[in-house]
């Protein structure tokens, strides 16, 4: 092994370190997978890996067995590869995500690029992961985000910090394991220490200065508050003129001429911007503009949608006029704390970049 691959490897298993879940958790009730994958060599890559990280694999086979209906036997993670996609298909994937739901378990779905809208509109119902041209690497990621939701397991109560923290981890550890790829070096190789576990904020999380009641949170809030003060919340100020925040945009695109992009990487806020934007024309963004404009990858985009979702940043929209699509927005609270962020900014706004 070169001093480079002992340094990334080094690097991974320090990393991954950070994450993995307790051992005996899962020596007591190793969890269930089920995974469907036309390709072999992908349904035997999951496979090793599922097994690699202490899990039990049920059901493998390609996907003619989720076309068949509802009989099959599901495991508490659901793996399924579908680069392509036709209508029995999305019918398909739908019911699945049904079944999932309601069974409380886990669904992560691989697919392409020009599937991905068409994925994602019918997978409205468990909270499932989706990738988008997945590598081993970022398969890998999913599993172990999907094990650690699946065992409801959690350290402890995460705030807005640690949540993003945990997710910038994640990322760190999928860019590890991709240069491990490269050398040949796979985090899924069960020659080494075993797959990595990874924790997952817990589905319930509320966000640092949020309510774990909810609306009757926001109502103590409000009224702990004077009268000047709901006064003033009530008089918002209007979202800013699309042609600036555009102009932002285009200026932020631009480094990306000049420097690696990776360098200025910051999803969570090109996102807001491209939303923001999009709301004060009135257009709708579907998922895939969205990755688009997040500058990341779409599955590191996807994941990024998923976690500004769950802090209520965003939302999804359903297509009244056709059920098989589904679009993102800003929430009406993300809407007014961008627009109260621009008017404190003012004039100045303009000379962002």
């Amino acid at each position: 092994m070169t001093q480079a691959e002992y340094s990334a490897d080094r690097a991974a298993s320090q990393s991954a370190a950070r994450l993995r879940q307790p051992a005996n958790d899962f020596a007591r009730a190793p969890l269930g997978v089920s995974i469907f994958a036309d390709r072999p060599h992908v349904r035997a890559e999951i496979r090793d890996d599922a097994l690699a990280a202490g899990l039990r694999v049920g059901q493998c086979g390609d996907l003619a067995a989720l076309l068949e209906g509802d009989a099959i036997a599901l495991g508490d993670v659901v793996l399924v590869d579908c680069p392509q996609v036709d209508a029995a298909r999305l019918a398909a994937l739908a019911r699945l995500d049904m079944r999932v739901a309601d069974a409380a378990a886990q669904l992560v779905v691989a697919t392409g690029v020009d599937a991905l809208d068409d994925v994602f509109a019918c997978l409205d119902q468990s909270g499932a992961q989706i990738l988008v041209e997945a590598s081993r690497a970022e398969r890998l990621v999913a599993l172990g985000r999907a094990v650690g939701r699946g065992a409801n397991l959690r350290l402890r109560e995460l705030s807005e910090e640690d949540r993003l923290q945990l997710l910038r981890l994640t990322e760190q550890v999928e860019a590890i394991a991709k240069r491990l790829d490269r050398f040949g070096l796979g985090l899924g190789d069960t020659s080494r220490a075993g797959a990595p576990r990874f924790e997952s904020p817990s589905p319930g999380f509320r966000g640092a200065g949020e309510s774990g009641t909810g609306e009757s949170g926001a109502s103590e809030n409000m009224a702990g508050e004077s009268g000047e003060e709901r006064m003033r919340r009530a008089v918002r100020p209007p979202l800013p003129d699309p042609r600036l925040v555009r102009r932002i945009i285009r200026q932020r695109q631009l480094r990306a001429r000049f420097f690696d992009g990776d360098l200025f990487a910051d999803p969570a806020w090109d996102m807001l911007l491209d939303l923001t934007a999009a709301r004060a024309e009135h257009k709708r963004v579907s998922v895939t503009s969205l990755c688009i404009a997040s500058a990341v990858p779409p599955t590191t985009a996807l994941r990024w949608i998923g976690q500004m979702s769950d802090a209520g940043l965003l939302e999804r929209v359903e297509d009244e006029a056709d059920r098989r699509r589904a679009f993102i927005a800003l929430t009406d609270r993300a809407a007014d704390a961008i627009a109260r962020y621009f008017a404190e900014l003012g004039r100045g706004a303009a000379q962002l970049v």
